[in-house]
This record gives C-alpha cells, structure tokens and sequence, in this order.
C-alpha cells in the first residue's frame, strides 16, 4: 500500500437487527488492510445492539465508535450526520448495516481514493433460502461458486480490469450507498445528508449530486470493493416520490449546499 493511502473511518447505519451488524463486525475485523476506526451510526436500537457492540469493542484491535439516538422512525440522515462529525479521520466509507464485506472491501477503496472523486461498487445478494445457514454459521466468506447467492459475476475481483473504469461527472444508475466512498472535507462542503428527506431512500444519491454539483466525480468499482447483501424484506416506498422530487430539485438546480446537515453537529 502507498504510503500515500489516505486515513479511514468506516461507517455504517443499523437499525435494530443485531444477527446482521454481527457478521459485518466480523467481516471488518478481517479485513485485510484494516479502517482507523469503526462507527456505528444507531438509529435509536434496543439494548441487544448495544451489548453487541460492547462486546466487539473489547475484541476489535481498531477503535468501534456507538452513535445512538432515540427511535423516531427512520432518521437514517440524521444519525449518519452524527456519525461522519465523529469521524477522525480523512476518508470516509460507508456500508449499509446488512452488507458483509469481501476481505480487501477496505483495501480496495482505498488503494483506488483519488481527490476530487468519489467511489462506489455493486453487490452480490445472499438469498432468503439461505439466511438460516448464514446466521447459523456466521458465514462472512464467499466466493463465485458459494451457494444461497445470486449475481455471482460480481464476486469476481479483477484489480486489474477495474482500472480501465473512469471519473464520471454524471451520476451513475448503478450507485448504491451500501457501497462508496467519499473524503470527508467533501461531504462537509456538501453539508453532509440532507435531514429533510423522509424515511428510507434517495438520501445517499441526493448528497452524491451536491458532491457532483461542487465538481466531484465519480468512479465505479468494478472488479473491486466486493460485498455481500443480506436478504431482507424492503421498507415501504410510499413517501419516495418526495424525496425524489428534492433530488430532482438539487440536479435541476445545481444545488451544492443544504440547511439541515452535518455542520450541525461539528
């Protein structure tokens, strides 16, 4: 690794579904080239998570930081704002709570950070069949040939071939927030997550048009920065076409800046 490498705080949100947070604890654990620290940014679990947690943060050779505030229905900007104003450190990675991560998931955002860009990749599903046995086993390990996955093509990783993928100044379809990266200076310029999106959805792409609006690219990770996605049933869409519309409004309009975001909480 280049000595170059920037410094990394990996942060994921959670929401009280601690069989999941455990596996990806444990496939952050074994990461090849570890994060600087772990945060997890809590919105408003019960008890069984934080115990969890504790205990991690007596196994983990790297810091596990706990941001919790109280349910309120899904605030899931709010707490990710919390959690990224903690952050100590220069770049920023960010999975979702139900992602188990590929054993150089860290190494490769990192290896491929670059300023005045952000990073994202793909996911392999784990099927519902498969649950018991992940949960049961604590299954972190796959690969192309495992079994209970779907998608397989995008177990395999290539570093070589994820080179010839370039910045774009246009925001990709196949972005996802389970999966990207983004210098925290960034994100501040932004003001971080917009808090006046409703619920689930859009919030990662919302922040990500503002980065692009300030002259960010983007850059797909493919062939690289591989993680594995549990199962589970979707949260409800109904209010989507409201934060759809204010992502609209920020891409029509160039917007950079928002109200209510991370500057908050600095």
């Amino acid at each position: 690794m280049s000595r170059k490498t920037p410094t990394c705080s990996l942060v994921t949100p959670t929401y009280n579904w601690p069989e999941a947070l455990e596996l990806l604890l444990l496939s952050a654990l074994n990461q090849s080239w570890l994060p600087n620290e772990i945060i997890i940014a809590d919105d408003g679990s019960r008890q069984e998570t934080k115990e969890l947690i504790d205990h991690f943060k007596t196994i983990s050779p790297v810091p596990i930081v706990h941001i919790w505030h109280e349910d309120n229905k899904n605030q899931k900007p709010k707490i990710m704002n919390k959690a990224i104003a903690k952050a100590k450190y220069d770049y920023i990675i960010e999975i979702d709570g139900d992602i188990i991560m590929h054993k150089h998931f860290v190494k490769d955002h990192l290896v491929m950070a670059k300023k005045n860009t952000f990073l994202y990749g793909s996911r392999v599903n784990i099927k519902e069949s498969h649950l018991q046995k992940l949960f049961k086993k604590k299954q972190i390990s796959f690969n192309f040939f495992s079994k209970g996955i779907k998608k397989r093509g995008r177990t395999l990783r290539l570093p070589f071939l994820s080179s010839f993928y370039k910045e774009q100044d246009k925001r990709s379809s196949k972005l996802r927030g389970c999966n990207m990266s983004f210098w925290r200076d960034d994100f501040i310029k932004v003001n971080g997550f917009n808090e006046n999106l409703v619920g689930w959805g859009i919030d990662d792409s919302e922040m990500i048009q503002r980065l692009l609006n300030i002259g960010v690219k983007g850059k797909r990770l493919k062939f690289r920065g591989i993680v594995y996605h549990i199962y589970h049933n979707e949260q409800s869409k109904d209010h989507i076409h409201l934060n759809k519309e204010i992502e609209d409004n920020t891409t029509k309009n160039k917007i950079t800046h928002i109200p209510f975001g991370v500057q908050q909480y600095l």
